[in-house]
């Protein structure tokens, strides 16, 4: 009976589990790549005003971001080509193919992501952490990654 009552946790817990990844996996639209102000200063963000971030483990205009670290750091995903908004070099903006098949939006060769941990426009809480074996950082509409004082 106990071993039963463990399996039905464990199978709760992981239906739980999937569901939750599979809704905090952004869905594929045209995407956007904007600016706005911050506390940082001017940095990317996406077309709902959230900050944009690199990963420094990504090489070679690859991913190095998926599963569990993709469920923090949700890639930006794009089913076409990218809108950009005053502020933005549209020639910066490209994208890759990632393993999953999907587009991931680009900047300066850098893989765009968001931070699960920045729930309102402009929030940045994601700048310098050290998340998944390297640091994360906004970046500023050079493609350069944020310029901390």
């Amino acid at each position: 009976m106990r071993n039963a009552l463990i399996a039905g946790v464990i199978a709760v817990a992981a239906f739980v589990l999937f569901t939750s990844v599979a809704a905090a996996r952004p869905a594929a639209h045209a995407a956007t790549v904007a600016t706005a102000r911050t506390g940082l200063g001017v940095i990317l963000v996406d077309g709902n005003g959230r900050s944009l971030y690199l990963f420094e483990k990504d090489t070679h205009g690859r991913s190095a971001c998926s599963g569990l670290c993709a469920t923090y750091w949700p890639p930006l995903l794009s089913s076409g080509k990218s809108n950009t908004t005053k502020g933005v070099k549209r020639s910066l903006v490209g994208a890759i193919r990632r393993a999953d098949g999907t587009r991931q939006v680009t900047y300066a060769g850098h893989p765009l992501y968001l931070f699960s941990g920045d729930a309102n426009r402009g929030e940045t809480n994601g700048e310098g952490l050290n998340d998944f074996g390297a640091t994360w950082s906004v970046l500023m509409p050079s493609g350069k990654k944020i310029a901390r004082s």
